[in-house]
């Protein structure tokens, strides 16, 4: 969420009244286990999400559902001033997932050959950044339907159809990493294939039920497959300074005035 400063705490030192800010994904943490003391808050297990948990005090968090939000500073981000509130806005949930795992391939001094599966809300801000560092995206998808919108909109290189058998076939060992943001049950055997040795599949989609493979499919190519949760605050303005100095531009829809 985005919005101005409206009133100040006594001890708040960062922020002045009227400065335009943001909130991710979390709104407290304990500040003192290990995950809080290395800036990865977002691993704390008395973190508090910004939507659907409750904050010290006993009230619910609403999330972008609120009309006024409390949050402590250092849970707040400064938006930088040639962001637009709209661009911003999803940056702070989406993007921040999206950007946290990919952080990882920065400055990589060869094209990495980089895989999105799913181009939903993170899967569409995933294409931008991994772009935006350099590197080769291919869109993942189940069908054919969003080839135009992955190549001709967001710029993606290539367009791999899970479901078409030859495809696949075709693009086995060939990506570095692959985003996956697909929050359904997927077979996780058939995105291995397409990985090199040492590739990584990183989910970054909650899905509901248990997702299988075959452990011969990571042990003969030195796969990884591994997570991440949104992202710390410190990645947080991170990737506001990112996208503005890109100058990259998110896809939303505005309806009532609303973003």
């Amino acid at each position: 969420m985005t919005h101005e400063v409206v009133e100040l705490g006594s001890e708040v030192k960062k922020f002045r009244v009227g400065d335009l800010v943001g909130v991710g994904g979390i709104v407290g943490s304990c500040g003192e286990c290990l995950s809080c003391q290395s800036n990865m808050e977002q691993y704390c297990h008395n973190k508090i999400v910004t939507y659907n948990d409750t904050n010290k005090d006993g009230s619910p968090t609403r999330g972008g559902f609120s009309s006024a939000m409390v949050v402590h500073q250092r849970f707040v981000v400064r938006i930088p001033e040639k962001l637009a509130l709209d661009q911003a806005a999803p940056l702070l949930c989406a993007g921040v997932t999206a950007y946290s795992p990919l952080k990882q391939f920065m400055g990589s001094n060869k094209v990495l050959k980089a895989g999105i599966l799913g181009l939903g809300g993170v899967g569409h801000l995933g294409v931008l950044i991994a772009k935006a560092m350099g590197h080769h995206v291919t869109v993942i998808s189940s069908s054919d339907k969003k080839r135009e919108e992955a190549s001709e909109i967001l710029g993606a290189d290539a367009f791999l159809v899970s479901s078409n058998a030859a495809e696949m076939e075709g693009a086995a060992n060939s990506l570095d990493y692959i985003l996956d943001t697909v929050p359904a049950l997927h077979p996780l055997r058939l995105y291995l294939s397409v990985l090199k040795v040492d590739g990584k599949l990183i989910i970054v989609a909650a899905v509901p039920k248990p997702l299988q493979f075959d452990a011969v499919d990571i042990i003969l190519g030195k796969r990884t497959i591994t997570g991440s949760f949104i992202c710390s605050m410190e990645e947080t303005r991170e990737i506001l300074e990112f996208w503005a100095d890109k100058g990259l531009k998110s896809f939303i829809d505005c309806k009532n005035g609303l973003s």
